[in-house]
């Protein structure tokens, strides 16, 4: 269907920044001291400042018990029962034992329901925060240092007292650097953390859980490692010692493995029949641990089990400071990547469900669970992509579903836990390894993004590579420092473009994307993609000069070799003229004078000739200038196309660039505002209204 027409017409007179400024009445922003008020003390600041870090006393006095409490409830069971047998798999999976990973799906969980912003997501144990603190504890405390002097044995005791006070402290140094950041209002440095960066190092971390997973599947005794290459030589190890494999460990993982796939595709092709999904992973711990306690596999068949499960909790402990200089690098990287993911799934289930997520709220909240939970000798957590999926399908609505979750579990730690004895590892290690498909499945981001944006693909590319390679510590300092470098690299070559008049209208757009828009005659105009900076300003000035169809620099530089010239000649005139003063002739006098005269006058022709041949091989000539290049800058422009008879114009500045520039003292008596234009027709008018003396001069106009 055809556009109609609809004209209108505006009456207005040409106006520069100065004119525009008196028209609208610019008034000085008033200065305003936001610290003022963080000392102020009332009621109603100190009222606002308990709900906004103590979120659950303003949703819950509101919660609408009818409408929401069955969904909860229902949902909360839901996580609990998921919780239950990946608790007891990410323990193992960060080397320590299962029981640990039932207090951290508890404590942690409890204090997030009550700071926590998020109504959705399913905070607890997670497969990427459970490698990292393997990768600390294995590194810190490998199996070498415990070995028995009598047997070459393990001590699996000690061992693992060391492992499980490494992981607390680093729980709590975690939770310190989260609430830290929090309180400071740090929440936007995960928009450091693009999406791809994100997507790619939980890929490569996917990997770094399946592999270590790999003794427990096959029952091998590896050698613990850490560090760059680490993850390639535990393959080659797992390789070298494939022969050595318990068989029946592997059958159980297979088995394992088979029926927990079995169920979620029958969840899948059921979902609409069934009120709640089929608990694949509890009945597959729950039949595993009966067949291992009624046939006896770790004594008949050397399957590995899990063992000794204390019953109860578990008093607080205080963190080990002389751990502290040895984890405080790793806390860092484990607290960013671990609000990452957070965040990221927390913004995406409130935009779902229209509710608002607080960043820095959910770094304080996120920290608090990690610090308390580290107390309590709980590893650092994040949040579960599946487990929160869960809890939002099955009618969760607020963060009483996670209560009722860790209540659960509360009660599996004081009443139920030690019937899980006889649970093989092997069949934890096939709980994991299911429960990485969805991650695994990230590997279709490369198609989408070769269509999308290959840029972002590189960076996915880097992050995965970087992350497997050197492990995940160091693949997010190279990931984040490539990402950094990527957007400098893009600041510095932005997109030029040349704009021409769209007929019969104010409209100016880039020539070689429209058509039917036409460069006025006389004026180029230049704009840029970028804003310009210290780091792409000398890239601009020689974008700029390029599209200038013109080398100003060597036609400046002729001019000022043909100034020198005429000035030698001058002297050489001049030496004359005092030697035949000296000889008292007149006429001679005369003649040198005239000479002298003559010579000042083609001197300033060829200059005046010079410049017009310069400004007519420049035809039409454009500028663009940006928001934060130092003043000093700018004027090297508007002094080097002045050389040649071309003249600046700046158009549609904003207020913050006006003010930028008069800070910066760029008006001078040369420059003014009387050179910047409300909008690149009015600089176009003026331009066009306001020739320079010579006819062959171009204008020259900056479009901001």
């Amino acid at each position: 269907m055809e556009l109609r027409k609809r004209n209108y017409y505006v009456e207005r007179p040409l106006l520069n920044q100065e004119q525009l400024e008196e028209l609208g009445c610019l008034t000085s922003a008033t200065e305003t001291h936001q610290w003022r008020t963080w000392f102020q003390c009332s009621y109603t600041r100190a009222r606002a400042l308990l709900l906004q870090h103590l979120p659950v006393l303003a949703w819950l006095p509101r919660y609408p018990v009818r409408d929401w409490l069955l969904g909860d409830l229902l949902a909360g069971l839901s996580v609990a029962i998921m919780q239950l047998p990946q608790g007891l798999a990410y323990a193992l999976l960060a080397g320590l034992p299962p029981v640990f990973g039932l207090y951290s799906s508890f404590y942690p969980v409890f204090i997030y329901f009550l700071f926590g912003t998020s109504r959705h997501i399913s905070v607890g144990t997670f497969a990427v925060m459970s490698v990292m603190v393997g990768s600390v504890t294995e590194s810190l405390a490998p199996d070498e240092d415990f070995l028995q002097a009598e047997n070459a044995t393990v001590d699996e005791e000690a061992r693992d007292a060391a492992r499980v006070q490494l992981a607390a402290t680093l729980s709590v140094l975690v939770g310190l650097f989260q609430v830290g950041l929090g309180l400071v209002h740090f929440g936007f440095v995960v928009t450091y953390l693009s999406e791809p960066l994100v997507r790619g190092y939980t890929t490569a971390a996917s990997i770094q859980v399946f592999v270590s997973q790999l003794k427990y599947v096959f029952g091998l005794q590896l050698s613990s490692r850490s560090g760059p290459l680490s993850l390639i030589y535990t393959v080659l190890e797992v390789c070298w010692k494939l022969p050595q494999s318990v068989v029946g460990t592997v059958v159980t993982a297979l088995v394992a493995g088979v029926v927990l796939v079995l169920v979620k595709l029958l969840n899948d092709k059921l979902q609409r029949h069934l009120p709640l999904p089929l608990p694949g992973e509890l009945l597959t711990l729950i039949g595993a641990t009966g067949i291992s306690y009624g046939v006896g596999l770790k004594h008949r068949f050397g399957v590995d089990v899990v063992g000794n499960i204390p019953a109860g909790l578990v008093p607080p402990v205080a963190p080990n400071p002389q751990l502290f200089a040895s984890l405080v690098g790793y806390a860092f990287t484990i607290a960013v990547v671990g609000f990452a993911i957070a965040i990221s799934l927390g913004k995406i289930f409130a935009l779902r469900h229209g509710y608002r997520v607080d960043s820095n709220q959910e770094l304080v909240a996120l920290g608090l669970s990690n610090l308390v939970g580290g107390i309590f000798r709980c590893f650092p957590v994040s949040c579960s992509m599946s487990r929160s999926l869960v809890q939002e399908s099955t009618g969760g609505n607020t963060q009483v579903a996670g209560a009722v979750s860790s209540l659960f579990i509360l009660v599996i730690i004081v009443k139920l836990g030690e019937l899980f004895q006889d649970l093989p590892k092997a069949v934890l290690a096939a709980v994991i390894i299911v429960n990485l498909k969805g991650m695994l499945k990230q590997f279709t981001d490369i198609c989408s993004l070769w269509k999308a944006n290959r840029v972002d693909l590189l960076i996915w590319l880097v992050t995965f590579v970087a992350t497997i390679l050197l492990n995940l510590d160091l693949g997010l300092a190279v990931a984040v420092v490539f990402s950094l470098l990527l957007v400098v690299f893009r600041t510095q070559l932005p997109h030029y473009s040349i704009l021409g008049q769209v007929p019969d209208t104010d409209i100016y757009r880039d020539v070689a994307e429209y058509s039917e828009a036409r460069e006025v005659p006389g004026v180029k105009i230049f704009r840029s993609s970028a804003t310009m900076y210290f780091a792409n300003a000398e890239l601009y000035s020689d974008a700029l000069k390029q599209r200038c169809g013109v080398d100003v620099d060597h036609l400046i530089s002729r001019k000022k070799k043909l100034v020198k010239k005429q000035e030698q000649k001058l002297k050489r005139l001049k030496k004359l003229q005092k030697q035949t003063a000296a000889s008292k002739d007149t006429s001679v006098s005369i003649e040198v004078h005239s000479s002298t005269r003559d010579m000042e006058s083609n001197n300033m022709e060829d200059s005046k000739a010079e410049g017009e041949g310069s400004a007519m091989s420049c035809r039409d000539g454009g500028a663009h200038a940006c928001p934060e290049r130092k003043a000093t800058d700018l004027p090297a422009i508007f002094r080097d196309f002045r050389e040649i008879e071309v003249e600046v114009y700046m158009a549609a500045c904003h207020t913050p660039v006006v003010a930028q520039l008069e800070a910066g003292h760029f008006f001078d008596a040369s420059i003014t505002k009387q050179h910047l234009f409300a909008s690149v027709h009015d600089a176009v008018l003026f331009a066009l209204q306001h020739p320079r003396s010579s006819p062959a001069s171009p204008v020259l106009m900056t479009k901001l």
